[in-house]
């Protein structure tokens, strides 16, 4: 539900919780109240992570580009594969086995690697990939340059584990293309449930409180008074 929707929802509940007197009716207001402001906050915890991980994606597509020109090319000219004991990245640069040795650097953490290519056919090329999706041994990875190409050789801290994806990141983007068969009920749906019932259970006073109440938060979200 868009967070708008939750917004008016959280606003009717105050109304009501003002208006009511009986325990009750408040105990159950209360709980639908703390349930939709917890609802709020998650999405809004969702939307900070989907931004930074738009960021990180960014990050990972720019594969190979060009760190001292004015331009930069992005590719995904590269692949990786796995064994017991490593998992192993192809990164495809024409002629990189024409460069002196040294110019040819990797950088190791636990959860990432850092490829840097100097002064190949006058540019630098870099690569970084963060977030691994699981801990490599540093001491045991290294690189090897072949004909156009650069293996980073990522040493399994756990041998025999499989890797199904690269990084974090990969993982948490395919699982969530998957279908959804989430059946919480609507939040609009939950509170009008909870209106229904306690309104079916009260006495005469609780109804009269409800109804009215109802009455001045329509009369006060049609005026537009309603605060956000």
């Amino acid at each position: 539900m868009a967070s708008e929707e939750l917004q008016k929802d959280l606003e009717e509940v105050k109304v009501l919780l003002e208006k009511a007197t009986r325990k009750r009716v408040r105990d159950a207001l209360t709980a639908e109240k703390s349930k939709i402001e917890t609802e709020i906050k998650n999405k809004m915890q969702q939307k900070s992570q989907k931004k930074a991980e738009l960021l990180d994606n960014e990050k990972l597509a720019a594969v190979v580009a060009p760190i001292t020109t004015g331009y930069k090319v992005k590719s995904s000219n590269y692949g990786w594969d796995q064994s017991d004991k490593f998992v192993k990245i192809y990164i495809t640069l024409s002629g990189v086995h024409q460069v002196p040795t040294e110019n040819v650097q990797v950088h190791f953490t636990e959860r990432s690697f850092d490829l840097l290519v100097n002064n190949l056919n006058g540019k630098s090329y870099s690569m970084i990939v963060n977030n691994l999706l699981k801990p490599i041994s540093v001491e045991g990875s290294s690189k090897k340059v072949k004909t156009d190409t650069v293996l980073i050789l990522c040493r399994k801290k756990v041998k025999n584990t499989r890797w199904d994806y690269l990084t974090q990141l990969e993982k948490e983007c395919k699982e969530k293309e998957k279908p959804s068969y989430d059946t919480e009920t609507d939040s609009s749906e939950g509170l009008m449930n909870v209106l229904k019932k306690i309104y079916e259970d009260g006495d005469d006073d609780t109804k009269r409180t409800i109804d009215k109440a109802w009455v001045e938060s329509r009369e006060k979200q049609s005026k537009g008074d309603t605060e956000f």
